[in-house]
């Protein structure tokens, strides 16, 4: 009984470090998917430096506990529930919900972004931004625009 304590307590740990590295966090209900699916999304959650973790419910519960999050119900946790730990606020949202579309068995729960407890359909609303590299690619896009408008402008009085 001693060793299954101790057991139970380092998945306790380990769930609590992944709650602390992590930016936000998608709890899934997994139910149906065939295990191509579950490893193809195993495989697009590492490529986007996300971790996905199937834990007793329990566990996650006492590994939310200790960590002093709260503001969501218990019931939240009732079936099978996979958790997905994002580096960032948007990645693990989008591969859930990219899954969620292409699969139709995978069922978004709730999240917890930034310590938040976040529902449903914020979680979506989060899988809607574009990553990181998109804004920044976007933004250097926009600084761009007018220096090159004014490039152009050049050229075109120089020529004439």
């Amino acid at each position: 009984m001693g060793a299954n304590l101790e057991l139970k307590k380092q998945v306790v740990e380990e769930i609590k470090e992944n709650f602390k590295k992590a930016k936000s966090v998608v709890f899934v209900n997994f139910v149906g998917l065939t295990v191509e699916q579950d490893n193809k999304l195993r495989k697009q959650m590492r490529e986007n430096n996300c971790v996905y973790k199937v834990y007793k419910n329990r566990l996650m519960l006492k590994a939310l506990e200790e960590l002093g999050i709260s503001g969501f119900d218990t019931k939240m946790f009732e079936g099978n529930t996979a958790v997905a730990f994002g580096s960032d606020e948007v990645a693990a949202a989008k591969v859930v919900a990219d899954n969620v579309k292409e699969t139709e068995k995978l069922e978004i729960k709730f999240g917890i972004v930034d310590g938040e407890i976040v529902d449903k359909a914020k979680v979506e609303a989060l899988s809607k931004i574009p990553s990181r590299e998109t804004l920044l690619a976007m933004l250097l896009g926009t600084l761009q625009a007018p220096i090159s408008a004014f490039a152009r402008a050049i050229d075109a009085v120089s020529k004439k």
